[in-house]
């Protein structure tokens, strides 16, 4: 039986292997300019598809990755938030509504958020102290009330999961595998094929954003799910997820870890909070972003132009915290973590948040006509 010792060891090697891949993809997220609201904003503002097809290849990638692993028995999906047997669709989807307006407003997502504190811009500080608190509210505090009496229980409950793969398997638990290398090759090659027909793809910086981001997922799964797994932790003698905050298989997300992140730093002397995968991720990218600015000679401090500006990000701030725990998770959270285990709910709330981003454009165009 695994001892104390090496729990504690895994545990480290848990959280410092997803702050090292983090690390890397802040500077690569910086770099190739991987950020989703830009994407939709591409394709409202320039009919540009490139950093849209982007974010897909990256999905594509990570869906790849993903299912392989799942089907070879290296990790078990089903132990995830994302394949539960209970999909809440109205939580999905307007939770992500409400993340993809807020993201319009706060100019980029949780991500985004991250990458552009690294680089000096005060304004996402702001941003990401606001996300979390909204986040922790909506996790543990007044607006937990409402989500888990009105909108959670809105819901269909399946006999297996929700993740397409067992949908299709029906009963037959023991003959996923197939279903999952199976339809992860076939959804996966397909999107990645789909993406690569475009000629702005076939270069370095999109190719490398992508596969990059798509493979740091698929190792953070890996890390969770095979590293930290312990059948038996000598604890308890009962299985356990190490350095997880929800005691389950996780891979990338940046709303409920920016919620934990303030968690920890304001209860660092409270000896039951921890470093866990969700905030090493979290310092990751910014620490990446950083590194990435100070290297290149980025590195801008920038502030608020004035008050409505800061009036539209403290609002979008707040969208997104909400929206972000009632959708399960952000634009990588849900739209690549979520969707590498193609589970119905994760395409729920990619699709609500796209959506939401592009009323927020909408919005915004208005406003900009409206004052003309």
């Amino acid at each position: 039986m695994i001892t104390e010792s090496e729990v504690a060891f895994l545990t480290q090697a848990v959280v410092w292997g997803s702050f090292a891949i983090c690390l890397v993809l802040g500077i690569v997220m910086s770099r190739t300019d991987f950020c989703t609201m830009g994407a939709v904003s591409d394709i409202v503002n320039l009919q540009d598809w490139t950093r849209m097809r982007m974010w897909l290849a990256a999905i594509a990638v990570a869906i790849i990755g993903t299912q392989v692993l799942a089907g070879t028995g290296f990790i078990d999906l089903r132990q995830s938030i994302y394949t539960s047997p209970r999909l809440m669709w109205l939580s999905n989807a307007l939770g992500g509504l409400m993340f993809g307006f807020g993201m319009v407003l706060a100019s980029g997502c949780g991500t985004k958020t991250l990458l552009r504190l690294g680089a000096g811009n005060l304004k996402s500080l702001v941003v990401f102290v606001v996300m979390g608190l909204f986040a922790y509210m909506t996790l543990k505090g007044v607006f937990a009330v409402g989500r888990v009496g009105l909108i959670d229980p809105i819901a269909i409950d399946f006999q297996t999961g929700q993740d397409l793969p067992r949908l299709f398997a029906g009963e037959r638990t023991a003959g996923v595998w197939p279903f999952q290398i199976g339809m992860g090759l076939v959804i996966g090659c397909g999107l990645l094929a789909w993406t690569l027909a475009a000629p702005s793809m076939r270069k370095a910086a999109p190719l490398i954003g992508a596969v990059s981001v798509g493979l740091g997922v698929v190792a953070v799964w890996s890390l969770s799910a095979h590293l930290g797994f312990v059948a038996e932790d000598p604890s308890t003698l009962e299985p356990r997820y190490l350095a997880t905050q929800s005691g389950r298989a996780e891979s990338l997300s940046f709303v409920a870890p920016a919620a934990y992140t303030l968690e920890l730093l304001m209860l660092w002397s409270d000896q039951s909070k921890a470093l866990t995968l969700g905030i090493a991720a979290v310092m990751g990218i910014a620490a990446g972003a950083a590194i990435n600015a100070l290297l290149s000679g980025t590195f801008r401090w920038e502030g608020f132009r004035g008050a409505e500006d800061t009036a539209n990000h403290l609002i979008g701030a707040a969208l997104m915290g909400i929206g972000g725990v009632m959708a399960l998770g952000c634009t990588i959270g849900q739209g690549i973590s979520g969707l590498s285990t193609l589970s119905l709910g994760s395409l729920i709330a990619t699709i609500a948040i796209v959506c939401g981003a592009l009323a927020g454009l909408r919005y915004q165009i208005w406003r900009v006509e409206r004052m003309e």
